[in-house]
């Protein structure tokens, strides 16, 4: 078709807006009821062809307009990973056309470790009719081979305390990697609180050379959009928690994320999973 001829058949009838249908690949999400940070980010960093679409899970320890206590309960935590709201959550979900349904909350695999994360995901999958489950730790899992490190740097939210980082090292020292340091991020313990800048420079100034990589946990935490300028800084990969589970969710969805051209959120997202 000619110039001319496009200009013609648009000026035939109304030119149509975007409308959200045609896309390449639909996504699920499961989040806090309160949460409004996975959404967020995972909306940033998906192209407007990637289809999210999320169901809410209660959580003990989060209150209308997403307050929470300044640092959160292990109880609340582990039992948003169990029946039944979150499986009542995958199964709705799993009735509309998505491909694949990612779990965005990290501390509950902290609490219950590998193994009752790896439960959780059958588990909710079995719910969700067969459809592809993933799970932040265990997509971090994935990317941490995926970029080749064996050692991490774990920077958890403020509102994690020690215990709860502690399992989280935990958690990755079961899955063989060394953990030369994990911390909380000693900022303003609120989600709304967080700022780029702000998380850019603590964390920048708290990874130690052993550290192959940096990871940095919670869903909730506002971190992506410094991703590439701290990879920049510290040469080498940078991964957080809605970052690991768009990469995961993608390629469950057998949508790889480098076809869908993500760029400008770490070099996770050029390669592909394991």
């Amino acid at each position: 078709m000619t110039p001319r001829d496009d200009q013609q058949v648009r000026g035939a009838g109304p030119a149509w807006r975007a409308d959200g249908w045609d896309v390449r690949v639909r996504l699920g999400v499961l989040v806090p009821h309160g949460d409004v940070g996975p959404e967020s980010e995972l909306r940033a960093m998906a192209p407007a062809d990637v289809g999210l679409h999320t169901a809410r899970v209660p959580f003990g320890a989060m209150r209308r307009g997403g307050a929470m206590d300044p640092t959160i309960p292990l109880a609340p935590v582990r039992a948003f990973a169990e029946p039944t709201y979150v499986d009542d959550a995958a199964g709705a979900l799993a009735d509309a056309p998505v491909a694949a349904i990612a779990y965005a909350f990290t501390s509950s695999a902290y609490v219950i470790g590998a193994r009752g994360e790896a439960e959780m995901i059958a588990r909710l999958s079995a719910r969700a009719h067969g459809t592809p489950v993933v799970a932040t730790c265990a997509a971090t899992v994935d990317a941490l081979r995926a970029v080749g490190a064996a050692t991490l740097c774990l920077i958890d939210p403020p509102w994690f305390d020690a215990a709860l980082n502690d399992l989280g090292r935990a958690y990755y020292e079961a899955a063989g990697f060394g953990v030369p340091y994990s911390a909380p991020c000693a900022l303003p313990s609120g989600q709304a609180l967080i700022r780029p800048d702000h998380l850019y420079e603590w964390v920048a100034g708290h990874v130690p050379d052993a550290a192959e990589a940096v990871v940095i946990g919670g869903n909730g935490l506002r971190a992506v959009g410094m991703v590439d300028a701290l990879e920049a800084a510290l040469g080498r990969p940078v991964l957080t928690a809605n970052q690991v589970l768009l990469w995961s969710a993608l390629h469950a969805a057998a949508a790889p994320a480098a076809a869908c051209g993500i760029t400008g959120y770490g070099r996770l997202f050029a390669l592909p999973a394991p």
